[in-house]
């Protein structure tokens, strides 16, 4: 048994968002053979339950507010723009963290330090750095996306020239950041190895490299009963995510006019978490409702004919993806959104990128009941088998084995 400091920078429950979800179940099973104390950032949001509720498998759970303000804003930009990192990297830097970091180090000797995402590296690396006495740890990065390829898709379909030159910049920081990153841990996993290779490293196997993809519970997700005559097409996905936000807006703008030409009754619902002013504004269309966060979908998920992932820039995985065939809901979604997911289009999932083609997909799901029943078996069964984390974590045992040098 391990000792493990496992870092986040997102309080991995309730499992609401995707980087949540892959850091919740490694968690789950990281704590079940080893001693592990989590350390995380937490926000408004945060409840004591959901601490309460990690700690009943954690060895202890410490927090540290996030902390966000215009100065510490105007502070990362001056300072990644004369070092070259990522502004978001540097956003991140709060001295409150590297406190705690320090004096957890110096009171325990921890075999293993895991840095979940590459906003949490730093971390990851500084705990090593600091550790005072006895062996130093070993360290474990999970690294989630190629956060570079994500700028370089979103720049593409960004209509303002100010916010293309800001998202070239931190796309360049980025790719300069992540290329060197992985390289000074013990071992470095990834989700895909799209990712993988895009940040330089070897796809073929080797002690400290892996690809482990992002898996769920299905057993946590309710298996919706659909209604008979569903006309919902929902989106469900954090709304402050760059690439939610301008997959949406695309879908709305080009996707949705054609659906609803063909199928006039059929509706809209958004629902996501802090929707920017562009996507409340689609709630002037008497079609398209943009409800926010919800706390139970359920009710709109029985209704939901099809399920909507119009991504068009991102890495890693798409955990909407996961969900969707969890709940038991058909899917539509593009080339992109399936990358890194074992999806045959028309069995799974339907794929499709140009405009017409996916609202041809739409309107498929809105009037053929055959086929979103096929769609919702195939992929409740993928989900329970090729992305169960009690099937696929067992992965990471390996992981640690390597990092620690016997078998654990």
């Amino acid at each position: 048994m391990a000792r493990v400091l496992f870092l986040t920078q997102v309080l991995p429950y309730p499992v609401d968002a995707g980087p949540k979800l892959r850091a919740y179940y490694v968690l789950r099973h990281l704590a079940q053979s080893h001693d592990v104390t989590l350390v995380s950032f937490v926000r408004t949001e945060d409840t004591p339950e959901a601490v309460a509720h990690l700690a009943s498998f954690c060895r202890a759970v410490h927090t540290v507010p996030m902390v966000r303000s215009l100065a510490l804003n105007v502070r990362a930009v001056a300072k990644a723009t004369l070092d070259g990192q990522p502004i978001i990297i540097v956003r991140d830097e709060i001295a409150s963290m590297r406190r705690l970091i320090r004096r957890l180090v110096a009171e325990t000797l921890f075999d293993v330090v895991h840095a979940d995402q590459t906003s949490m590296a730093q971390y990851g690396l500084y705990a090593r750095r600091v550790a005072q006495s006895g062996p130093r740890p070993r360290t474990v990065f999970d690294v989630h996306n190629a956060l570079h390829r994500v700028y370089a898709q979103m720049r593409a379909d960004e209509p303002s020239l100010l916010r293309r030159l800001y998202i070239a910049r931190e796309r360049a920081a980025f790719e300069r950041y992540e290329h060197r990153l992985w390289s000074q841990f013990d071992a470095a996993v990834f989700v895909t190895d799209e990712d993988r290779a895009a940040v330089g490293a070897p796809l073929e196997d080797r002690p400290g490299l892996a690809t482990i993809p992002i898996c769920a519970a299905p057993k946590d997700r309710v298996l919706v009963a659909p209604v008979p005559d569903p006309k919902l097409v929902l989106h469900l996905g954090t709304m402050f995510w760059p690439p939610n936000v301008q997959g949406m807006l695309w879908f709305a703008g080009e996707v949705w006019p054609l659906v609803v030409r063909r199928v006039p009754e059929a509706r809209l619902a958004i629902i996501g978490r802090r929707p920017p002013s562009e996507v409340q504004a689609l709630d002037a269309d008497p079609t398209i409702s943009v409800l926010g966060y919800v706390e139970d979908p359920t009710a709109y998920l029985q209704q939901t004919a099809a399920f909507v992932v119009p991504l068009h820039a991102g890495a890693g995985m798409r955990v909407k993806i996961l969900d969707g065939w969890s709940w038991g809901v058909p899917i539509v979604t593009t080339r992109l959104g399936a990358e890194g997911i074992d999806i045959t289009d028309g069995h799974e999932a339907l794929v499709a990128d140009d405009p017409a083609a996916f609202a041809d997909a739409v309107v498929r799901l809105l009037q053929e009941p055959a086929l979103r029943q096929r769609l919702r078996e195939a992929g409740h069964r993928k989900a329970a088998t090729a992305y169960n984390w009690q099937v696929r974590y067992a992965e990471w045992d390996r992981v640690y084995e390597d990092v620690l040098g016997k078998a654990v």
